[in-house]
Order: C-alpha cells, then sequence, then structure tokens
C-alpha cells in the first residue's frame, strides 16, 4: 500500500475498473466533498465532462470499502476489553486492509466489564473509528459456546440488557442471541423495537425455535455453520432455517478453516449477494505472528494463521482481513461483483448503514483500490485517502 497523501475537496479517478451495484464500469470516479460524485465510462481515454484531468490508475479495480460488522480484533490489540488505546488500532490496522466500516465485536463477559467496555467505546462512534458496537454474547448456548467463555454464559436479563443499550447511547447496533434461551425471543422484540439489529448465533436452537427467533425480529446469522447445531437431513436445525429466510442476512467467515470453499459457495447461492455478509471474526492475532494471545480470559494458541483456545481446541475466531476475504471468495467462484456486495452493500444494508456501502453517487466516497492480484493499494474514507 502507498503512503497516504493528502486529498483534494474533488477528485478524479480514471481509467479503472470501478465495481458498481449494476456492473463494471471501464472509467471515473469523482469524488467531491468526502461523496461520490460521478461514476462515468470513459471515452476516448478521457473521464467523460472531465477532459484529460484527474488520476490515472491504468486499469486497476476500485470497489466499495468494506464493511466488517464482527470483527474482534487485530494488528496486536483488540476491541473486547473496551481500552480506546486498543480500538483506535484495531481500526486503523484493519483500515490499512480496505475495511471502511466496522463494528467493535465484544464477547462473553461479566458485566461490569461489558458495561465499562461499552461506556468507553461509545465515543469512538461519534469520531467514527468505529460504527457501533456488537455484543457476541453473553446470551448464547453453552453447548455450541466455541470460543465464548462458558463461565460468564447467562440467560437474556431484560435489566442488563437496558443498562448496557443505555450506557451505549445508541451506540449498540447489533446483539447475537441464542434464541432457545429462556426470555430470548423477548429479548429480540426489546432490541428490534430499539432499532438494534439481532443476530441468531451460537445456538444449539432447532429449525422451528430459529424461525420463532425470525418472527420475533431476528435478521442476521452469526457466522452461519460455526457455533451452531449441525445441520441434518431430519432436523436442519438453524442452519437451513437462516438460509431459506428471505429477511436474514448470513454471515460466513471466507477463511477456507471456518468454511469449505465449496460449502461457501453453495451457501452463499442460496443466499444470493443480497443476504449474505462476509466477515472477519478477526482477533488481536489477526496480521501478528504465531503465538500466544488471549480472547475473553481464556488464551488462544495461533499455528500457521490458525487460532484455537489453547485449552480444548475450539477455533477461536480468526486472522482474516476483509480483503482476504474477498479474494477467497472470488478464488472459491464467485463473481467480484457478488464479492463486493457481500463485503460492502450488504453488510451496510443490515445495519442500516444507508450512507456507504457502494460506489454510486451521492454515497460516502469509500473507496478500495486493488490491483490485478486484488491486493490493496490504496484506501479512501469519507473522501479522504488514509
Amino acid at each position: 500500500m502507498t503512503p497516504p497523501h493528502p486529498t483534494p475537496p474533488s477528485a478524479v479517478l480514471r481509467k479503472a475498473r470501478i465495481v458498481t451495484p449494476h456492473g463494471i464500469v471501464h472509467g471515473s470516479l469523482t469524488v467531491a466533498d468526502g461523496r461520490i460524485a460521478t461514476v462515468s465510462r470513459d471515452h476516448g481515454g478521457a473521464a467523460a465532462g472531465h477532459g484529460g484531468d484527474g488520476e490515472d490508475l491504468a486499469g486497476a479495480w476500485v470497489v466499495p470499502g468494506f464493511v466488517d460488522i464482527h470483527v474482534h480484533g487485530g494488528g496486536g490489540a483488540t476491541y473486547t476489553t473496551g481500552e480506546v488505546d486498543q480500538a483506535r488500532k484495531v481500526a486503523a490496522f484493519h483500515l490499512g486492509h480496505g475495511t471502511t466500516t466496522t463494528l467493535a465485536s465484544l464477547v462473553t463477559s461479566p458485566p461490569e466489564l461489558m458495561h465499562r467496555a461499552t461506556k468507553e467505546l461509545a465515543p469512538l462512534v461519534d469520531e467514527g473509528v468505529i460504527a457501533g458496537i456488537h455484543y457476541e454474547g453473553p446470551y448464547l448456548s453453552a453447548a455450541r459456546c466455541g470460543a465464548q467463555n462458558p463461565a460468564h454464559l447467562r440467560h437474556p436479563d431484560p435489566a442488563e440488557l437496558a443498562r448496557l443499550v443505555d450506557a451505549g447511547a445508541g451506540t449498540v447496533r447489533m446483539v447475537t442471541i441464542a434464541p432457545e434461551l429462556p426470555g430470548a425471543l423477548e429479548a429480540i422484540e426489546w432490541l428490534v423495537a430499539r432499532g438494534i439489529t439481532v443476530a441468531v448465533g451460537h445456538t444449539d436452537a432447532t429449525y422451528a425455535e430459529t424461525l420463532a427467533a425470525v418472527a420475533a425480529g431476528a435478521t442476521v446469522g452469526t457466522h452461519v455453520f460455526n457455533g451452531m447445531r449441525p445441520p441434518h437431513h431430519r432436523e436442519p436445525g438453524p442452519v437451513y432455517a437462516l438460509l431459506a429466510a428471505d429477511t436474514v442476512v448470513c454471515e460466513f467467515i471466507a477463511d477456507g478453516v471456518h468454511l469449505h470453499d465449496g460449502t461457501l459457495r453453495f451457501a452463499t447461492g442460496v443466499t444470493g449477494p443480497g443476504r449474505a455478509a462476509l466477515i472477519t471474526d478477526a482477533m488481536a492475532a489477526t496480521g501478528m505472528p504465531d503465538g500466544t494471545y488471549e480472547l475473553g480470559g481464556q488464551p488462544v494458541t495461533v499455528s500457521g494463521g490458525v487460532a484455537r483456545l489453547t485449552d480444548g481446541g475450539s477455533i477461536a475466531g480468526s486472522t482474516l482481513t476483509m480483503d482476504s476475504a474477498l479474494r477467497r471468495a472470488i478464488g472459491a467462484g464467485l463473481s467480484i461483483m457478488d464479492a463486493a456486495a457481500m463485503t460492502a452493500t450488504t453488510p451496510a444494508r443490515v445495519l442500516g448503514l444507508t450512507d456507504r456501502g457502494a460506489l454510486v453517487s451521492g454515497l460516502r466516497a469509500d473507496v478500495v483500490v486493488l490491483s490485478d492480484q486484488l491486493r490493496v493499494e490504496r484506501v479512501m474514507r469519507a473522501g479522504k485517502w488514509r
């Protein structure tokens, strides 16, 4: 990635392959005042309406800035403890890999830690460092907790939920819940009524229990297939229910570890790009050497880039970045248009972030320039090179 440099109030990126929701435009993208002004085809080697001005990208790919709705850390830092300096490092690390929008995903922890972390992280939303807070826990299944700390799992508690949401002051954007737990459906309805996205995950729910959660307003499946009762032809469980639900966006970790490429291709073929969100589920070890790390108070050993609990061996998040997820998805047979939708447009939409997520006139100028090998060359966020 080239070093950042000053961005003028307006800019034209010429001779690019621009991935839009409607097709690939061989042409130019104009940015003005932090937003996308135009996307136009080049004619005779010049940007339409802009003469010969602008920056020549020599045919590089241009995709929308990635929107990662499920990430715990990266670059040796973590969101999960609520430390502001750590959170800034995580966001900066992933921005370097093209993620222009990120949620800070917390994990199952004691009530006071979650409350304190929420209060500490909330101001970073106003600053634009993060787009909101995601609770992956503590209201999860003990049978499917994976790397979540079982010592702190609990049933949905209306008083605790209200205290957390109040502490977030409008910054809590998503909560993952196992719908089979006592009080789960009521919690889902309560959260949805307050404009908070609810995800089904880390669950041992039946097919019917999962559909009840969807009926109550859940609209996301947390890293579908992982942390869930496995599908069976006589008991389809949550996986089939989530894949088939027209109102649900399914998260997929496209790292070749959590999902076989064939599974990724099959599942996204069922959902289509409009109901699939590629996520990283990244933890602090992302971008770091193999070794011992920590997640939710539990030691994690990273070997060959794969993170597992030191005790028990459960997969403990990932060391994935969103640009790697995009490359993996394309390598698995998805088109670059579908992969761009799954890494930006769909995740932005499911969170209600209507000002970003696509290279369309009027939206925030979140832009990633990729080489022929789909490696990140430059990143623009809100009209500024980073």
